[in-house]
């Protein structure tokens, strides 16, 4: 059986917020397995949410009771696929393959395997970049698709070249406020750090040409008569 794990959220940010995770959650199993299909693979699947702490209700089912329930209705093999997680972290590597295996194996399944987590993938980093540029609105006014917004409409040639066809009314940014400033400001303290830096060089010149001062009266200069 493929068990999908996603990392759980509060019942009430779908609930009461509106949160469309669970649903996008759903709606990205559904196109998983209906590209698995199309190469001929019909495993049984699963979703459930883990991760959650705190005494709220969370998105359900979750990640070990249902382990434990699939245990008991006699499955054998468990895939474990990390659906909402892009990287290797302590959700991965310590709970889902450390305490769910452990889980599992306790609850009567045999043979426990996972699924990698994305990284960096060829693939995933070239669709983030896709994301990234259709998330510009005048791409995603214009573009009707991807490969069209990545040659017609958006230079991939540098960053300011991305920039300017993004934002083409792009003003100056505002020169630094050289002028004094009372408060706690950069401007003032940009000046009061030139005032002080003078002040001490005006100390030391003239412990250096008086031969007297605090410095020689601390003994950190030898003091001249």
């Amino acid at each position: 059986m493929i068990f999908f794990s996603a990392h759980g959220v509060p019942l009430a940010y779908v609930e009461e917020a509106g949160d469309p995770y669970k649903a996008e959650m759903e709606e990205c199993v559904d196109l998983i397995m209906e590209e698995l299909e199309k190469r001929k693979i019909t495993n049984p699947y699963t979703l459930a949410y883990q991760s959650r702490v705190g005494p709220v209700e969370w998105l359900r089912p979750y990640t070990d009771e249902t382990i434990i329930e699939l245990g008991k209705k006699g499955v054998k093999n468990l895939l474990a696929v990390p659906i909402s997680f892009v990287s290797e972290h302590i959700e991965t590597l310590e709970e889902i393959d450390v305490e769910y295996k452990e889980l599992a194996l306790e609850s009567g399944i045999e043979k426990w395997g996972r699924v990698p987590a994305l990284g960096c993938e060829p693939t995933f980093i070239s669709d983030l970049a896709d994301a990234v540029i259709e998330s510009l609105p005048y791409v995603g006014a214009m573009a009707v698709s991807n490969l069209e917004a990545r040659q017609s409409l958006v230079p991939l040639g540098s960053v300011e070249e991305l920039l300017a066809t993004y934002d083409s009314k792009r003003t100056e940014l505002p020169p630094p406020v050289i002028v004094w400033e009372w408060g706690w400001t950069r401007s003032a303290e940009t000046w009061n750090g030139r005032a002080a830096m003078l002040a001490v060089l005006v100390l030391l010149v003239l412990e250096v040409t008086t031969g007297e001062g605090f410095l020689h009266q601390w003994g950190i200069l030898p003091l001249f008569r």
